[in-house]
């Protein structure tokens, strides 16, 4: 299968490449970005495949059946929308927009063609994740009425003044760049419960003044731009009620309390477990035969996003629809606007 990846950015290299490249049933034939250097660097640093700059042509182009979108998201839409116009399927990285609007549109487009439009969010093809879903499934933990989700760091902005905190690209910080993964993470384990309620506040506190913001090491996205925008939240707090279990929410891309705090508290009624965000390693807290009880599962660790790309490519020939389609995604965005509204009006926000 011909593919192109869109965007040779940070992600695209990291894991969208190696993994088609890995696969035997794909060839990527296109590294599309706009800065040609990075598509030419691409072409010649994996000895594949022709560098354009503009998406269009790899969309001109019958050979190619799929594309990866890993673009800024402020072009998530345009380009998903034109590839599936175009005949093409997609996989586009997560968040699928800036708004649950163009989330919509992208959702709306895709009924109209039939072609896949999967979001990244990678979460749902970890095998830790899969083993915590299967337990939740059978009936291990019970009634889950309450997940408590942290993602919390210390003074961790990405990109201090470039793409990830500009509102205008990224749509928003911290909870659309990272609470994206944790609350679809909930979504999935819990069986994509419908949304009822929405109250958060949002906060945008510590990288207002660039210049003088103190941050330890290097920042992974790049040094911050002086002169750049910082308008997007850097902390996060919301309450979420939901035909399943009440969610909330405390996130953090930089806090002044020196301590990360990745992961997920699931709460039944008859067992509950705390999931590692990066490892994925729990236990299960329950009782048997009458005594408390801990049970540690095992699982192989996998690359998560090498096998949500493995199933794409699968799912195009099987027509099989996956868990990570635009149709599930969309609830998240759903429920991630909701938190925004509700920040913007100090209200709570109630979904149809």
């Amino acid at each position: 299968m011909k593919v192109a990846v869109i965007g040779c950015g940070t992600i695209a290299n990291n894991q969208h490449i190696p993994a088609y490249l890995k696969n035997e049933k794909a060839e990527i034939k296109y590294f599309c970005d706009i800065i040609p250097e990075r598509a030419e660097k691409a072409v010649a640093d994996y000895g594949c495949g022709i560098a354009v700059t503009d998406y269009r042509e790899v969309l001109a182009d019958p050979e190619v059946e799929a594309i990866s979108v890993c673009t800024p998201n402020n072009v998530h839409p345009q380009i998903s929308i034109d590839a599936l116009r175009a005949g093409k399927n997609v996989l586009c990285e997560k968040p699928a927009a800036r708004t649950y609007a163009e989330a919509l549109e992208m959702q709306k487009v895709q009924h109209e063609t039939g072609k896949v439009l999967n979001i990244g969010v990678c979460n749902r093809f970890h095998n830790g994740v899969n083993t915590l879903k299967k337990l939740i499934d059978e009936g291990a933990f019970g009634d889950i009425f309450h997940v408590y989700v942290s993602f919390r760091a210390f003074r961790s902005i990405p990109g201090l003044g470039g793409d990830f905190t500009t509102k205008a690209v990224a749509g928003g910080g911290a909870l659309i760049d990272w609470g994206v993964h944790f609350l679809d993470i909930v979504m999935y384990c819990c069986g994509d419960p419908k949304p009822l309620t929405v109250t958060g506040e949002a906060f945008c506190k510590l990288g207002k003044n660039i210049p003088e913001y103190v941050y330890p090491g290097k920042m992974w996205a790049g040094p911050p731009k002086l002169d750049g925008i910082y308008d997007v939240d850097d902390s996060v707090t919301a309450l979420i009620r939901t035909e399943g279990p009440t969610i909330t929410v405390n996130g953090a891309w930089a806090q002044n309390v020196k301590k990360d705090e990745m992961f997920i508290d699931f709460m039944g009624d008859k067992g509950g477990c705390r999931i590692d965000y990066y490892t994925k390693d729990f236990t299960l807290y329950t009782t048997k035969d009458g005594e408390l009880y801990e049970y540690k599962p095992e699982f192989e660790a996998n690359v998560q996003i090498a096998s949500e790309i493995d199933a794409f490519l699968d799912c195009i020939r099987s027509g099989e629809k996956l868990s990570n389609h635009i149709d599930t995604n969309i609830i998240t965005a759903k429920m991630m606007q909701a938190i925004y509204d509700s920040a913007e009006t100090h209200r709570e926000i109630a979904l149809d």
